[in-house]
């Protein structure tokens, strides 16, 4: 299955960690991160699940829960648990699921048989509170995931959402954005009272407006 951006995201119930998760009501009204990993034990993943952990009151700061996946079972997952918190100093402190049925990895299309045809790939999904799709993310098992990327595409769909404008290139919270090509001078003087630098008329820079 291949989902692109907009679908819906599919439900699912599969166990975890933190007990049997039923996707769509554990999402409720919150943002989520659904990633998964290649296999338990593994360096890479290790690395990873520290840096999410550490990172979770920022992700909870946008209203988002995060949601780790890989294709073994929950005793390994549980047994792994402490060698997270031992290598990277931060313990697990979000639902790893136990897709060892591949029900999930099927479901969201992690198994890329051309690079292994029995784990799932680094896939990343950013999901809204209306259950849409709105990033999807590839990595190779070989390299680490930039969670602070995942972030900043984050708070890039939340202002967006909420605001007529889209986020340049590298552009990090706080910084200018573009006002949308869609909005006339006239609703842009509505919008953005405080005025905006037109370098075109298609790009007009304008100071983040939810922000003082």
């Amino acid at each position: 299955m291949t989902l692109r951006l907009g679908d819906t995201a599919p439900d699912f119930t599969q166990d975890s960690t933190a007990g049997p998760i039923s996707f769509h009501d554990w999402a409720g009204d919150n943002w989520v991160i659904l990633f998964s990993h290649p296999k338990d034990f593994t360096p890479v993943c290790t690395t990873e699940l520290g840096e999410v952990s550490r990172l979770k009151q920022k992700f909870d700061a946008r209203n988002t829960k995060v949601l780790g996946l890989s294709v073994d079972p929950i005793e390994d997952h549980h047994a792994w648990v402490g060698d997270i918190e031992d290598t990277q100093g931060y313990g697990l402190n979000f639902p790893l699921l136990a897709d060892d049925d591949r029900k999930v990895s099927d479901l969201y299309g992690m198994v890329h048989p051309n690079a292994n045809d029995t784990l799932t790939v680094r896939s990343v999904f950013i999901i809204d509170p209306a259950k849409k799709v709105r990033l999807t993310l590839t990595y190779p098992a070989s390299t680490g995931r930039n969670f602070a990327e995942i972030l900043r595409v984050l708070d890039s769909l939340q202002l967006t959402d909420g605001y007529k404008v889209a986020t340049p290139v590298n552009w990090q919270d706080g910084d200018r954005c573009i006002i949308v090509p869609a909005v006339s001078n006239e609703e842009a003087a509505k919008l953005f009272p405080d005025g905006w630098d037109e370098l075109r008329p298609y790009l007009r820079y304008v100071k983040q407006p939810n922000r003082s």
